[in-house]
């Protein structure tokens, strides 16, 4: 039934708890609770829908089916093969199973996802004769386990593959930034969406993209092939087409300019590739120069920045010397504006020369990063003391 509500949990990124919850919020989503990484939340299929749909900083949505205490793994067997499988697929369909572990007592994921494919295999074999099948690209049904101490959560993943592929990014550098890191950070910056919004070392233009579907309130995962609860036995395809047509009939005409500058001609195609590929061609100006030579739109705004952060660099190149550039070339000509700058680098990041508050601690992939705001006032000529 449509309307009956039940518990969903969003899986996100460090440091993204809060604007997810915002988000979620905004979608009609009730008992939001942030955890690490994720946040639960009750709501109907609806919900569920929308949450996939239209969530910016999520990386899957899942639905927790049961939970139990389990001391070895022929618990774990038993208390899967006890459940009532048949409600959530076929022995035709196919599966796939993912494991995290958080546990002294268990130590092998691989091996529980095993006995659980098992014990579901084993129960549709005593009841058809027959024993569906595993695939790990596009199952019908993708099931996530996972094990605290001895305590098992298993859940149904609604989303398929994970959230952050929005399908616009064919062309990327060698360190492209992660979709919902990216909108996560325009999030974060407080940007007013009316405002001009510049990312001056654009890569590959996530960003940019990003913040023009935030702008023009473009849901993110439209052009999405299929989720993954588009395979479910309780698939409503009418709501699921008033839900998505709901959405786009909330897509904005007018917005404010959104700016790259990308200082490599080969990066800076990839970056016009990918903004054609989104639809965003005629909201987003990609310019190729150097930082310092980019042009300041009229009136202020905010400047989001992932420059560099050495680990890449060639010898012979000065990370501090990037680091001041971006320094000098704020202070110099973006008076008045806003300047965001995420970095793992806070060495190099000390030669921007100004004094960042806050810092918000962000993870791009494994590298621990600070996602620095520098207020950048118009009229002083003060050199604010360092401080990273």
């Amino acid at each position: 039934m449509p309307d009956v509500e039940f518990e969903m949990i969003a899986q996100t990124l460090f440091g993204l708890e809060g604007v997810l919850s915002t988000e979620l919020a905004a979608i009609g989503a009730k008992d939001i609770d942030a955890h690490n990484r994720a946040v639960s939340f009750v709501g109907d299929i609806g919900c569920m829908y929308r949450a996939n749909l239209c969530l910016r900083t999520a990386v899957r949505i899942l639905v927790p089916i049961e939970t139990f205490v389990i001391r070895n793994e022929q618990e774990l067997y038993d208390k899967v093969f006890t459940m009532e499988w048949e409600a959530y697929m076929d022995v035709k369909d196919t599966l796939a199973i993912h494991c995290t572990l958080n546990s002294d007592r268990f130590n092998h994921s691989q091996f529980l996802a095993l006995r659980t494919k098992d014990a579901i295999a084993d129960r549709f074999r005593e009841k058809t004769g027959m024993r569906p099948s595993v695939d790990v690209d596009l199952p019908t049904l993708r099931i996530f386990l996972h094990v605290h101490g001895d305590r098992c959560t298993i859940s149904l993943d609604s989303s398929g593959s994970t959230l952050h592929q929005r399908g616009y990014r064919d062309q990327t550098n060698l360190a492209p930034i992660n979709e919902v890191l990216a909108a996560g950070m325009v999030l974060l910056s407080g940007w007013d969406k009316q405002s001009n919004l510049v990312d001056p070392m654009c890569g590959s233009g996530t960003i940019l993209v990003e913040a023009a579907m935030i702008a023009y309130n473009i849901p993110p995962n439209h052009d999405r092939a299929q989720f993954g609860f588009e395979r479910w036995k309780d698939f409503d395809a009418d709501l699921w087409k008033r839900t998505y047509d709901e959405a786009m009939a909330k897509v904005l005409t007018k917005g404010p300019a959104i700016v790259g500058g990308e200082i490599s001609p080969n990066v800076s195609r990839k970056a016009v590739a990918n903004i054609l590929n989104a639809g965003l061609e005629d909201h987003i100006t990609v310019n190729t120069c150097a930082f310092a030579d980019l042009d300041v739109p009229e009136g202020p705004g905010v400047l989001i920045i992932n420059p560099p952060y050495g680990e890449r660099m060639d010898q012979d190149e000065d990370i501090n010397a990037v680091y001041k550039m971006i320094g000098d070339t704020l202070k110099k000509k973006w008076a008045g504006w806003t300047a965001w700058v995420i970095t793992s680098n806070m060495e190099a990041a000390k030669h921007i020369k100004l004094t960042p508050k806050p810092k918000i601690k962000l993870y791009n992939g494994a590298l621990d990063c600070r996602f620095l705001r520098y207020e950048l006032y118009a009229g002083s000529r003060r050199r604010d003391p360092v401080e990273v």
